[in-house]
């Protein structure tokens, strides 16, 4: 969890309150900035309430948040009503709580007690808080996945424009440009006329593909031109759907599932 020990202030990150109350991150901030707004007005110092700090999101990108002081959250809690109000208090009050109780345990380590018996009962509170960590710490890694929605190839499909050799989308299925034509010959979508694959009628006329001239170098050093051909993002599209019907996946779907 988003829990932080300042100046030996405890506070919670407002990211980590908002989902407590059940509120947008960024109406949070707002609220946060007006409460600092009215304390300032009243020569009250807002620092012991909220603290600035920030993060980085998932881009990289530097975003403002606060630490929210025990005092921050009481003052958060005393503009809620009703049910959210009780809740919001009673998971405030146990999180400060337990931060607290953490603290107490760090101060005086199990190796350092003489007496055997209390040795070995601060020993096992000090794994008791150890593994309550490993769970908080899995349980924020739900969360994250949960909010972040994962990208698939699907959305680098949609997202991308200009031609693909068969090569280059073969890659991303982990095939040869030689393993993705037969595929694509035995689905009855492509077959060969003098060296180049071309669409079957079934599928022309869709913008699957276009065509391209490339020069090329025969055997004995005369130039001379070839027909190519290349795949659009839709042709791509329709690539991928025939991969998944017969249970092909991208490289990237497998590695995210």
């Amino acid at each position: 969890m988003n829990l932080t020990t300042m100046h030996s202030t405890q506070t919670i990150e407002s990211r980590e309150v908002a989902r407590m109350v059940g509120k947008e991150h960024s109406k949070l901030l707002r609220d946060i900035r007006n409460y600092i707004d009215y304390l300032n007005e009243a020569k009250i110092g807002s620092v012991e309430f909220f603290v600035t700090s920030s993060y980085q999101d998932l881009k990289g990108e530097t975003r403002l948040s606060y630490l929210i002081t025990k005092q921050g959250c009481q003052m958060v809690a005393n503009k809620l009503t009703g049910k959210k109000g009780v809740i919001f208090t009673a998971l405030y009050v146990q999180r400060f709580n337990e931060m607290e109780n953490k603290l107490a345990v760090a101060h005086l380590d199990s190796y350092m007690i003489e007496d055997p018996v209390k040795r070995a009962e601060k020993w096992i509170e000090e794994q008791r808080v150890v593994q309550q960590l490993a769970e908080k710490n899995e349980v924020q890694a739900q969360l994250i996945a949960e909010y972040e929605p994962r990208i698939s190839y699907l959305d680098t499909i949609l997202d991308s424009k200009g031609l693909l050799a068969i090569s280059q989308i073969a890659a991303d299925y982990g095939m040869s440009p030689q393993q993705l034509n037969k595929v694509l010959h035995d689905q009855r979508v492509q077959h060969k006329v003098g060296g180049q694959w071309i669409l079957y009628k079934d599928h022309m006329n869709k913008g699957y593909t276009k065509s391209q001239t490339i020069n090329i170098t025969r055997t004995g050093g005369h130039q001379d031109t070839k027909m190519n051909t290349k795949w659009t993002q839709k042709g791509r599209l329709f690539i991928h759907d025939i991969l998944k019907n017969i249970g092909v996946t991208a490289l990237m779907d497998r590695e995210g599932q």
